[in-house]
């Protein structure tokens, strides 16, 4: 009898090549014990075991006010940020290799120690590495929109990650959105503006985030036509 395969878990990201460049591979030899934070895999390589643990003020070496971004990419716009703000710490979770030695690359050049780089779920991650109120803010900038509609399960917006997000956010915390595609940025709207324990901050569509740098995909976007949308949701006591 062949063995049972694990049942695929939903997730909401594609999985690219993880081919890296010769720049790439040198940064994450260097750099990966320093900046990235290696957790326990379940079935999959990028899931996280149940019964993973992460000391986050350990990890760090202080205890500070700590934001979680998911789907980091490059780092292109999580570096600049994380430098402009050193009082807090940072958790990115990234699960594309050459996008996180891209960003551990830059880590290492532009001396930004108050990040660390998580290749997994970050849906998985928030649930299983982090406590109730633990966290001061969670950023989802330009997720996959998964544009078609038998996929719109695997968006990573739903009532039930909004559930989760609220559950970590300390009261008052902040979760910032971006995308630059409409019929997300209204499914998340919905979503959001629906949800008991969320309030939207404008009340509409957020001004743009002045600290969120344009990195070259959202320029290139903006190139073509296509229009960001920003929303940013407090989590209510």
């Amino acid at each position: 009898m062949k063995p049972s395969r694990p049942q695929r878990t939903v997730v909401s990201f594609v999985r690219r090549s993880t081919r890296m460049n010769d720049s790439q591979q040198a940064a994450w030899d260097r750099y990966r014990d320093r900046f990235m934070v290696e957790v326990p895999a379940a079935d999959m390589d990028t899931s996280i075991a149940d019964d993973a643990h992460v000391d986050w003020d350990e990890v760090f070496g202080r205890r500070a006010p700590r934001i979680v971004e998911i789907g980091s990419g490059n780092g292109d716009s999580l570096v600049p940020m994380a430098k402009a703000r050193p009082v807090a710490d940072f958790v990115a979770f990234e699960v594309f290799p050459p996008g996180v030695a891209s960003t551990l690359g830059r880590l290492g050049r532009e001396q930004v120690g108050n990040v660390r780089i998580v290749p997994a779920n970050g849906a998985q991650g928030l649930a299983i590495l982090f406590d109730d109120a633990s966290l001061q803010e969670l950023w989802t900038f330009f997720a996959d929109p998964w544009r078609k509609a038998r996929h719109h399960k695997r968006r990573l917006v739903s009532t039930g990650f909004a559930d989760l997000a609220a559950a970590r956010l300390q009261p008052g915390g902040i979760w910032r959105l971006a995308t630059d595609w409409e019929d997300y940025a209204l499914w998340q709207r919905q979503t959001l503006d629906a949800h008991p324990r969320f309030e939207n901050i404008h009340g509409g569509w957020a001004p743009r985030y002045e600290e969120r740098p344009v990195t070259k995909y959202e320029a290139k976007g903006l190139v073509q036509g296509r229009r960001v949308f920003d929303l940013a949701y407090r989590r209510l006591p």
